[in-house]
């Protein structure tokens, strides 16, 4: 099991970026958690809680598709290089701001919509890289699980830091810890030995390169299919984590380290789900399992919606992130495995765009509902809509799965016959 589960590691240059963005994860994590609690402390509305990740996210969704283009015709590596030093700036911009004394709202709100703009650019490029980092290229899906497990030990360690520095330091040395992660990844990058950059001569414009990235994805339904069911996930369902602070804070009558708890068990939950991920067998049927996990993740809000008691509110954050966490590695998975090499980018950016992009408009729709509703019958709600989407695109995920197993069984027969004669 250890050698299916760890298989990317063999490659160098992905054991390198798997030991940076570990490191760097922790401090976005760090960031995350403390934006959202600056912002809730501040305004104690569940409105501004929103209109803060939306202020983070959105700018993804408008420029996305721009960033896959870009992913496509330049140089991936250097893109990389360069968002993930502006990253650093804008984690430095944020420290000082809160070090001044000057804790504006709106302020924090125009910086992160500037990582936004950054995150636009850096998730597409990041991802398609990741193909050139893995040697032996059977050994992506696990790579891919195995980022997902780094994300969600981020997720784990992040937060629970996060909420001891808030509770006893403050933002600033957050932002600041966040900063400095990011010397780590820069340093990785800097340390890999990359296949040479051919430079390719393009002689469409920008608007007919996403054009052919839409025309592509409506021929092949079976990753159009997954992405429309990431979308609406990411718009009705994973903005659950917009309310947290409204548990930690009202429900359980928390503080800043038990928002941070919560954070670290729907980690946790996710970490147990990838690492469940990367032990699959190669050939298992991925599009089943993100359905079930789905399942599992609606279940998993349900009862967590209305429970009081932390500790079993705990064990249901774990089953929450354990479903949750299939959303983008199955999902990323199918799509890097399936989609042709000259098309990587493009089709990335509309997977960065059904995630970061319908999230932002989700937690800003959430926001809004929760005043009206309340933190649990929202997220009551949330959790009822994602075993609605799981049943309605059930039949259509387990076609496209059919269809491709029909087709590889012909192929096989066919070869078997020219064998034989």
């Amino acid at each position: 099991m250890a050698i299916t589960t760890f298989s990317a590691f063999k490659s160098r240059n992905y054991r390198l970026f798997f030991a940076g963005q570990s490191i760097s994860l922790i401090g976005t994590w760090m960031q995350r958690t403390a934006v959202s609690w600056v912002v809730y402390s501040l305004t104690h509305s569940t409105y501004m809680l929103g209109l803060s990740i939306f202020a983070t996210q959105f700018p993804s969704f408008l420029l996305s598709l721009f960033g896959g283009v870009i992913s496509d015709r330049y140089n991936r590596y250097k893109v990389l290089l360069y968002t993930q030093a502006l990253s650093l700036i804008q984690a430095i911009l944020l420290a000082l701001l809160v070090f001044s004394g000057i804790v504006n709202v709106w302020a924090i709100l125009c910086l992160s919509s500037v990582l936004g703009i950054i995150n636009a650019f850096d998730v597409p490029a990041r991802h398609a890289l990741m193909y050139d980092m893995v040697d032996k290229k059977e050994d992506l899906p696990n790579a891919l699980a195995l980022n997902s497990s780094m994300v969600n030990l981020g997720r784990l360690i992040g937060p629970a830091i996060s909420g001891i520095v808030l509770e006893y330091l403050g933002a600033a040395f957050c932002f600041s810890i966040n900063a400095f992660s990011f010397l780590a990844v820069l340093a990785s990058l800097l340390l890999m030995k990359l296949p040479a950059h051919k430079a390719a001569k393009h002689k469409k414009r920008v608007f007919v390169d996403l054009k052919e990235g839409l025309v592509y994805l409506k021929r092949t339904p079976s990753i159009s299919a997954v992405i429309l069911m990431l979308a609406f996930m990411s718009f009705f369902v994973l903005p659950f984590n917009t309310l947290l602070p409204v548990y930690a804070k009202i429900i359980f009558k928390g503080s800043a380290t038990t928002f941070g708890y919560i954070n670290s068990f729907i980690g946790l939950g996710a970490i147990a789900g990838t690492f469940f991920l990367a032990s699959l067998k190669p050939g298992a049927n991925l599009r089943t399992i993100l359905i079930v996990n789905t399942l599992i993740f609606g279940v998993g809000l349900v009862l967590f919606s209305y429970s009081h008691i932390f500790s079993l509110s705990m064990l249901f954050a774990v089953v929450c992130g354990f479903g949750m966490m299939s959303q983008t590695t199955i999902c990323n998975t199918i799509i890097q495995t399936a989609v042709s090499l000259h098309m990587r980018g493009r089709v990335i950016s509309y997977f960065a765009m059904a995630f970061f992009g319908m999230m932002p408009l989700g937690s800003l729709l959430i926001g809004i509902v929760s005043r009206y509703l309340g933190a649990p019958m929202t997220i009551l709600s949330e959790g009822i809509l994602a075993l609605i989407i799981a049943f309605v695109f059930a039949p259509y995920i387990r076609k496209n799965y059919l269809e491709k197993q029909e087709l590889i069984g012909m192929l096989k027969e066919e070869q078997e016959e020219l064998e034989i004669i």
